[in-house]
C-alpha cells in the first residue's frame, strides 16, 4: 500500500529467515571479523581475473544461504542480484549456473536495498513466495572500473572509501521459518521473526559533486532526502527507530548527513549507524574515511544488524543503503555524481 509520497507499507508479511555473507582477508581483520559467515583468504578466490573473483564469491553466499535454509534451486521463485561492475557482470556470471529467474538491478552501492524492497513487493504482491537477494562489491574491481588499477599505487586521501570485498545474500519468505522461533543460540542458521513491513524509495539527488575519490558527500544528500521522507511519510521522528543505519557514508558522508538533516530540523545522531564506519579499524586498516561498495552494506546486514534483531537488541530498523550513480565514461566526459539512497524497514514481531 503507498504511503505518503515515496513510501509503501506491505500489509502481507515479508520475512528475511535467512541470510550469508562471504567476504576477503581485509574484512575478516575488522571489527566484524568473526561475526561473518565465510572469511576467504586469497581475495582472488583462485579465479583469473577480479571479476571472475567476484562473481565467485556471489556464488558462496547463495550456496551458503540455501544451505542453511536446507532448499534448493527448484523451491525458489525468484532470484534478485546487483554489483557495481559495467552490465552487472558479477552477477550475471556469479549467479548463471542457478536455474531460478534472474532479475539484475543497480543502484550503485544502494543495491542491497534496492533488492530487498523489490523482494519483498513480489512477495507482498502474491507474486512469489520465497526470493534470494544478492549483491557484491571488490576492492580491486572497483579500482580497475571506476579509479585506478592497483598497480598504479595511487595516493589515497582521508575522504576516500575502501570498497568491500564480499558479498551478502538473504532469502525472503512470506511464512517466518518455523524451525527457528524458539531457537536459543546466537548462530543459529535461521533469522527469527525480523521482517520488512514497509521501504521509501529514494529520488537521485545531485548536488554538483565531482570527486569520485569522495564518495561521502556524493551520497550524504540522498541519503538525507530519503531519511526525511520516510519520516514525512509515516508522520513519525527518529526516535520510532531503535537504529537508523547508512550503507556506506564513512565518517566524511556521516558528518555531511547530520549538517543536512539539521537543516530539516532533523537531529539523528543519537540513533545513527554507518556500515561503512563499522567494518572496518579506520586506524589499524588504513581505510581513511571507511568502507562502501555493494558489499559493504549487505555484509554488515547479515552479520550484524539481523542478528541483533533476531537476539531482541533492537525492535525496529531503517535500513538506508547509499550508492553514487556515477560510472568510468560519465566521469571521465566531467560530469557530477548523482546519489541515491533507498529504506527498508526492518522489525521483530
Amino acid at each position: 500500500m503507498q504511503t505518503g509520497k515515496q513510501s509503501v507499507t506491505f500489509s502481507n508479511p515479508v520475512y528475511i529467515t535467512h541470510a550469508a555473507s562471504v567476504v576477503g582477508s581485509k574484512e575478516g581483520q575488522g571489527p566484524l571479523g568473526n561475526q561473518f559467515d565465510l572469511v576467504v583468504k586469497d581475495d582472488m578466490l583462485h579465479q583469473d581475473s577480479w571479476e571472475e573473483a567476484e562473481s565467485a564469491f556471489q556464488k558462496k553466499a547463495v550456496d551458503i544461504v540455501m544451505e542453511k535454509a536446507n532448499t534448493n534451486p527448484a523451491l525458489i521463485d525468484l532470484l534478485l542480484a546487483g554489483d557495481l561492475l559495467g552490465q552487472s557482470i558479477a552477477s550475471s556470471f556469479g549467479t548463471a549456473d542457478f536455474p531460478v529467474p534472474h532479475i539484475g538491478l543497480y543502484g550503485a552501492c544502494s543495491t542491497c536495498g534496492l533488492t530487498l524492497l523489490n523482494g519483498a513487493s513480489w512477495i507482498a504482491g502474491g507474486h512469489a513466495k520465497k526470493v534470494i537477494c544478492v549483491t557484491s562489491s571488490h576492492f580491486a574491481s572497483a579500482e580497475k572500473e571506476f579509479r585506478f588499477p592497483l598497480a598504479y599505487g595511487n595516493q589515497r586521501p582521508e575522504s576516500s572509501t575502501w570498497t568491500v570485498t564480499g558479498s551478502g545474500a538473504f532469502l525472503l519468505c512470506d511464512k517466518p521459518d518455523e524451525k527457528s522461533k524458539n531457537t536459543p543460540l546466537k548462530h543459529a542458521n535461521s533469522i527469527k521473526n525480523v521482517r520488512i513491513s514497509a521501504a521509501t524509495i529514494g529520488k537521485i539527488v545531485d548536488y554538483g559533486i565531482k570527486d569520485s575519490m569522495n564518495m561521502g558527500a556524493c551520497m550524504a544528500p540522498a541519503a538525507a532526502s530519503t531519511i526525511a521522507a520516510n519520516f514525512q511519510d509515516f508522520g513519525i521522528s527518529p526516535h520510532a527507530y531503535d537504529k537508523i543505519i547508512t550503507g556506506d557514508l564513512g565518517t566524511v558522508g556521516q558528518t555531511l548527513l547530520y549538517d543536512l538533516l539539521w537543516k530539516k530540523h532533523i537531529d539523528i545522531q543519537n540513533v545513527h549507524m554507518d556500515c561503512g564506519v563499522q567494518i572496518y579499524d579506520k586506524v589499524k586498516q588504513g581505510t581513511h574515511a571507511g568502507g562502501s561498495g555493494c558489499g559493504c552494506s549487505a555484509v554488515t546486514l547479515a552479520a550484524m544488524i539481523l542478528p541483533k534483531l533476531a537476539l531482541g537488541e533492537w525492535k525496529k530498523v531503517l535500513f538506508v543503503p547509499t550508492g553514487a550513480l556515477l560510472s568510468k565514461t560519465s566521469f571521465n566526459e566531467g560530469m557530477t555524481i548523482p546519489g541515491i539512497a533507498h529504506g527498508v524497514v526492518l522489525e521483530v514481531e
